[in-house]
């Protein structure tokens, strides 16, 4: 399965949601009556505190069902080498476009399939963050280099012998939500939301009628306590 949107497209439902907060998007949702769909669990969370929006691009990676063979730390060495080029790759990294958010479905294995290499080689090509409901690894160099990550856990493990890459651009279960490649993803420290693409634009209307009124509350609130004003009242 793949998808198709024009660039037109993509950066009008950017748009839309550049500078909503996951609560003002879970608004969005129930002013469109999808108040049980949406919201990935919360036990997936932010490696770091940011906020992206973006377009999903999926993946999908399963168990490796076969015992990896006895040999050599010479033979190891080759065998990973076959494994990264014929069993667990990235392939979804050639397609990225930027604006993406790369959503990849681990079924939950305890590996980092996500590192400071391969984030930050999509990253480089216009990814604006990552959600899985596995593991990430490499956490420390991640937040130097400041991409955005959220996961269900950290990971000290390698995938060779156990998982490998199955499919990209299909629909994934992520955290109790199905996403579909082109849903928006909006992700913050409050979790991660995502938004059906073919209701996009009546979600975000309602979503930024309810930030605007919450900026203006907030912005009385400030200016009673003689407070500077900041960007999240302005």
């Amino acid at each position: 399965m793949s998808y198709k949107m024009s660039r037109d497209e993509r950066e009008e439902l950017l748009h839309l949601f550049e500078g909503l907060r996951v609560t003002d998007v879970r608004d969005g949702m129930d002013w469109n009556m999808m108040h049980h769909y949406g919201s990935v669990h919360y036990e997936i969370r932010p490696l770091w505190r940011t906020r992206v929006v973006g377009i999903a691009r999926t993946a999908r990676y399963i168990p490796y069902e076969t015992f990896v063979p006895q040999m050599s730390p010479e033979e190891y060495t080759e065998w990973v080498a076959w494994y990264y080029r014929e069993v667990c790759n990235d392939p979804w990294q050639a397609d990225i476009e930027p604006g993406d958010i790369i959503v990849i479905d681990q079924s939950g294995v305890d590996v980092g399939i996500l590192g400071s290499n391969n984030t930050l080689a999509g990253f480089a090509k216009g990814a604006r963050g990552y959600i899985t409901n596995g593991g990430v690894r490499d956490t420390d160099e991640i937040i130097i280099q400041k991409i955005p990550v959220w996961s269900k856990f950290i990971s000290q493990k390698m995938d060779q012998g156990r998982i490998r890459f199955d499919a990209k651009d299909v629909p994934v279960s992520i955290g109790g939500v199905v996403v579909y490649p082109g849903d928006v993803v909006v992700a913050d420290g409050d979790g991660v939301i995502v938004v059906p693409r073919k209701i996009a634009p009546q979600v975000a209307k309602y979503a930024r009628q309810e930030l605007e009124k919450d900026k203006a509350a907030r912005r009385r609130l400030y200016e009673q306590l003689g407070w500077e004003l900041d960007d999240t009242v302005k």
